[in-house]
């Protein structure tokens, strides 16, 4: 056996290398060097099935050091999970199953996107958590239904980033033991060693994150690499991290140990001697010995027969518990349990409020039906008014908990949320200043690049926070979010409009939606609700058939249009106001729609945003104006703030009357 788990590790390693050969780009050296931790975890320790890469209870595999994809390329090739050798030979080309970095999605058997460094740790973190509710909300004795590991494979420069750390010390406090970390620490970064920049003690650090830390001192050595995993899930409290020593580009005597290792191809010469250095006697070129695919699909089979078992206890836990069965399908369908749309109670509201206030209201208004909600705040839960009455916090006593608290950590918390929602089985919100998601963008562009509906809670949402200042007050923000692809903005004008942006978040099933929300209170509008789900609506319409002029905003600035219609009407000038909550959803409807609302023969058009202007040209036209704020905002009182930014209704009136004449 063990001529055979060396003869499959330098396939992986030969494998992974011609990839990289054929591309002309790539990185070899994390796959030659960590072939040996792959091949142990994926053969040897890993709950997993070719057959069925979406089977519930499988192991989670995330390849943080995502550069390192021709790992994991090889592995899907190997382990039979339907990837052919073409997509190997195809690696890094135009519309290949094998891009540079690992996509979810895309490729078989990935789990998340991975490449910028450290995501796929605080992701993974998410996926832990989720196996961590569901396993207590819905494991019985005798019948472990939820019971699975996430493994991360993690390298130096994970290890340097920030959210790593912010993850991880999460992940300790909230004791998430099925948490294993396979660290690759081969001392290298593309500038050299990693003594240049990194020096500390990483399992000193991970210990005070409580975390067990194990070490395996030579990277090849797969029976202790196997040991150091069995001693991992052996500690039930806390999550583990295995430092495993390994040399970069191992097998290459050119080039291993080296920085050149690390992010270019091999070149022929050193790929022919790394051949000769493994023992590889094979000459044709992406070659998988007949015994290496003979052991890779009796390895299979034990994965299909992991399943096989696991359907065995299924089939009698419903039996036994059949309404637990239930709620399980309730909470792994993505169609709502009830009929929103149609319910008066959910769309029932009353006077002035902020839009973060009926932002709480309608989350504990879904916590009462959605019981497979779960979210939380970096530690704002009070101001974002997300925490669910009645359900409990999700803590290391208390995974059942649903009310996560990620601490001041916002990066990782988008990270974790995209986690949770790769995952399966819960709907997951994530909570913040709207300002702050200048430390979020990263994880949120991930979110639209993998079209994952998670949902983010985003308040105090302009100058209205005042006395704050310009730090915190949110200016290109929303127009940044508008100008990601496949992200949904939502700025709601009062609490229907809020109300109707939770009801679309939960109804997109491939795109993150933000929920952008006030701390002002704003009014009650007739004529809100249910339209807002088109992503702009006449609120208020003119009484001629075309319209002197188009009044548009979103969110608390809507209050300034829709009273300077009233004005504009007393002199003459008949306007049409539109709310204007959602750039993304109104996109998506018909030509005729859009027309009807924003007609073209109109060119009188105001937009009227406390923001930056950017991204409303496309409405206002040529001719049209924008009140907007293209500069920081200040420190004093948010009325006086609009007041002083020309955020008036006094203003709008100017501004429209000179549009119109």
């Amino acid at each position: 056996m063990k001529n055979i788990e060396e003869k499959s590790i330098n396939t992986i390693r030969i494998l992974s290398a011609e990839m990289v050969e054929r591309a002309k780009s790539g990185h070899p050296g994390m796959p030659m060097g960590a072939a040996p931790m792959a091949y142990t975890l994926w053969a040897r320790q890993m709950k997993h099935n070719p057959e069925n890469p979406d089977w519930v209870d499988r192991d989670r595999f995330v390849l943080s050091a995502g550069h390192a994809s021709a790992l994991i390329y090889s592995l899907l090739h190997l382990f039979e999970y339907g990837l052919p050798m073409e997509e190997l030979k195809n690696f890094r080309q135009w519309d290949s199953k094998t891009p540079g970095h690992p996509e979810y999605g895309h490729t078989v058997g990935v789990e998340t996107t991975t490449g910028p460094l450290g995501q796929g740790f605080a992701t993974g973190v998410g996926m832990a958590m989720a196996e961590a509710h569901l396993a207590a909300k819905f494991n019985r004795p005798g019948y472990d239904i939820v019971d699975h590991y996430t493994y991360i494979m993690s390298g130096d420069g994970c290890m340097m980033e920030g959210i790593t750390s912010e993850a991880a010390s999460l992940a300790g406090t909230l004791g998430l033991d099925k948490l294993i970390v396979l660290y690759d620490s081969n001392a290298i970064t593309i500038e050299g060693g990693t003594d240049l920049a990194f020096k500390e003690d990483v399992g000193k650090r991970f210990e005070a994150y409580n975390w067990q830390v194990l070490k395996v001192e030579e990277g090849n050595d797969v029976e202790a690499i196997a040991n150091a995993i069995e001693d991992a899930k052996a500690e039930k409290n806390k999550p583990s991290l295995i430092i495993i020593t390994t040399q970069i580009g191992y097998g290459s005597p050119a080039k291993q140990g080296k920085a050149s290792a690390h992010g270019e191809p091999l070149g022929d010469e050193n790929l022919k001697s790394a051949k000769e250095f493994l023992g590889w006697p094979y000459q044709e070129e992406f070659f998988v010995p007949q015994d290496v695919r003979e052991h890779m699909t009796s390895i299979k089979n034990k994965g299909m027969e992991a399943e096989r078992v696991w359907k065995e206890k299924w089939d009698a836990y419903s039996k036994e518990y059949p309404e637990l069965a239930e709620e399980w399908a309730l909470w792994h369908s993505e169609d709502l349990p009830v009929d929103l749309l149609n319910d008066e109670d959910f769309w029932k509201f009353e006077g002035k409020e902020a839009t973060r206030s009926s932002s709480g209201k309608v989350l504990n208004r879904l916590a009462k039906i959605l019981p497979n909600l779960i979210g939380g705040s970096a530690d704002l839960g009070p101001s974002n008014k997300t925490f669910m009455e009645d359900r409990g916090s999700f803590s290391a006593e208390n995974h059942a908990g649903s009310n996560l608290h990620f601490g001041v950590r916002e990066h990782a918390m988008a990270a974790m949320g995209n986690g949770m929602m790769l995952h399966g089985g819960l709907r997951a919100y994530v909570a913040t200043f709207f300002v702050f998601t200048d430390y979020m963008k990263p994880a949120m562009r991930l979110s639209a690049l993998m079209k994952l509906p998670l949902i983010y809670v985003l308040t105090h949402d302009s100058i209205g926070v005042g006395e704050d200042g310009p730090t915190h007050e949110p200016i290109e923000h929303l127009a940044a979010l508008r100008s990601m692809p496949g992200f949904t903005d939502f700025r709601p004008a009062d609490s229907r409009e809020t109300a109707a942006g939770w009801y679309a978040a939960l109804t997109r099933k491939d795109s993150p939606t933000a929920l952008i929300l006030s701390r002002q209170n704003l009014p009650l509008y007739d004529g809100t609700g249910k339209e807002a789900l088109r992503g702009g609506y006449v609120l208020l319409d003119s009484e001629k058939e075309t319209p002197d002029i188009i009044l548009m905003a979103s969110g608390s600035e809507v209050e300034l249009i829709y009273k300077a219609h009233g004005i504009l009407k007393e002199e003459g000038i008949d306007a049409r106001v539109v709310s204007m909550p959602s750039f993304a959803i109104f996109e998506e409807q018909s030509a005729e729609y859009k027309e009807s609302v924003l007609p073209d023969g109109v060119r009188a058009r105001l937009a009227v945003e406390a923001g930056a202007s950017f991204g409303w040209h496309k409405y206002v036209g040529l001719d049209g104006d924008i009140i907007a704020l293209d500069r920081f905002g200040a420190s004093a009182p948010g009325g006086i703030l609009f007041e002083k930014f020309g955020f008036t209704v006094d203003n709008v009136v100017k501004r429209a009357r000179a549009l119109v004449k």
